[in-house]
């Protein structure tokens, strides 16, 4: 049987009010009571339990984090600053992969509620909008990170996608590259990623060939593979001299099917990709790409978070952190 506070109390000879101010790490205790009845935890394997510290101090100690997929180098990274930001503040993570479902984002949002987590910070994929509502509604301390917030009254932080879209096209442009083509994710920064690119064509007078230059999938190496085929496949001077793909996975499948198609990067082919996860730099080549400042990102979320968790009625801050261009030997000046 599972030792209990009980039982804790009773070998350490002081009262349950006692040990639950030792767990909760409030009033006033003497150092020398506090180490004994840690002592006595230690020796019976006591595991306090979260749902009933929360009842008494309104805190869990725990926070829900929500990423779209887990195998996404950008959201993997994001978890790993998380996780430690979580622990600088005395907090442990409940990371929760949703693979971009609405269904299964619904029910992690009900996971974590019951677990009774201090707050949540849900990565772009947000699932159904009236979940988000109904959190706010609730005053659930939340923060959306890299994700859609027009519509939504909440604490949020993101890269300038638009911008970060805009400068990856431009810089193409400014290698003489004309013909262009674009692979994008269905997540939402996607959307603004490609709006910057089509205004940046247009702010040049160039024009999107083929209709088949754009296209959108879901953010994959095999997707990136699939989608380069047909654009690369073209034949009499219509393929693409550049590809932006909207992010890293995406583009270093470009690059696979590049080299598979006989084509040397950068000089028969630029790519570059969004993020600029550690797969940017030890790929080959190494991949030019749009940086998020994600240390920031992540570190200013938490920090939303905890102020929204000490104060539920505190003001909600919508944030957006400019992106930078990191040029790397995944592009280069058009050969015509």
């Amino acid at each position: 049987m599972k030792p209990t506070i009980y039982d804790v109390a009773r070998e350490a000879g002081v009262s349950i009010a006692t040990v639950s101010k030792v767990l909760n790490n409030n009033g006033r205790i003497s150092d020398k009571t506090r180490k004994k009845v840690h002592l006595i935890m230690e020796q019976l394997n006591y595991q306090p339990s979260m749902v009933a510290s929360a009842l008494t101090s309104q805190r869990t100690g725990t926070i829900g984090l929500m990423i779209p997929d887990i195998a996404n180098p950008f959201f993997a990274e994001a978890a790993r600053f998380f996780e430690d930001y979580a622990q600088q503040a005395g907090s442990d993570l409940i990371i929760c992969s949703t693979d971009r479902d609405d269904e299964k984002a619904a029910r992690y949002i009900s996971l974590l509620q019951r677990k009774r987590v201090d707050g949540l910070i849900i990565a772009s994929h947000v699932g159904n909008p009236e979940l988000i509502h109904r959190l706010l509604e609730n005053k659930v301390p939340t923060v959306l990170f890299s994700a859609d917030v027009r519509l939504l009254d909440c604490n949020s932080i993101t890269v300038d996608d638009y911008k970060g879209g805009y400068i990856a096209t431009e810089y193409l442009l400014a290698l003489g590259h004309r013909r262009l083509g674009i692979i994008s994710d269905n997540l939402p920064g996607s959307r603004y990623r490609e709006q910057g690119f089509l205004d940046a064509l247009e702010a040049h007078g160039v024009s999107l060939d083929h209709p088949d230059h754009m296209v959108q999938t879901s953010a994959t190496l095999e997707n990136g593979r699939k989608v380069a085929h047909r654009m690369l496949g073209e034949e009499g001077g219509q393929r693409p001299t550049a590809i932006f793909a909207c992010n890293d996975l995406l583009a270093i499948g470009v690059l696979q099917e590049a080299r598979e198609a006989g084509l040397n990067v950068p000089e028969d082919l630029s790519v570059i990709g969004f993020d600029n996860t550690m797969l940017a730099d030890i790929c080959h080549p190494s991949l030019s790409s749009i940086a998020q400042p994600l240390r920031d990102m992540t570190e200013q979320a938490m920090q939303l978070l905890n102020e929204s968790i000490d104060d539920p009625e505190a003001t909600k801050r919508k944030i957006s952190l400019p992106p930078e261009l990191v040029i790397r030997n995944s592009t280069s000046k058009a050969l015509e």
